[in-house]
């Protein structure tokens, strides 16, 4: 039951990023900041999607940057605290972070 569980989680915090990367793509300095933040180009990004930790990567960018992590919340519709759960999900480090 655990594993299910857990599985479960993870699909929703890949659902999470996939919409955060969305969202990032949606505004084009938002992408230019993002691209700039972690070395991608924008013809490089789908390749990169592919490489484990990529998805976790994107939740982490928008953790970065408080307003950028409100603004999407908002976009989301979900308590910015989420976005670190995901990335806690996803193999990231901020779940100890969340109040």
């Amino acid at each position: 039951m655990r594993g299910d569980r857990s599985s479960l989680a993870r699909e929703a915090a890949e659902d999470q990023a996939i919409l955060a990367l969305g969202f990032l793509a949606e505004e084009p300095k938002r992408l230019a900041s993002f691209l700039t933040a972690t070395g991608l180009r924008a013809d490089t990004v789908r390749q990169a999607a592919q490489q484990p930790g990529f998805l976790r990567g994107v939740l982490e960018h928008i953790l970065s940057d408080e307003g950028l992590l409100i603004a999407f919340a908002q976009h989301a519709g979900i308590d910015p605290a989420e976005v670190a759960r995901a990335a806690a999900a996803l193999g990231g480090g901020r779940e100890g972070d969340l109040p």
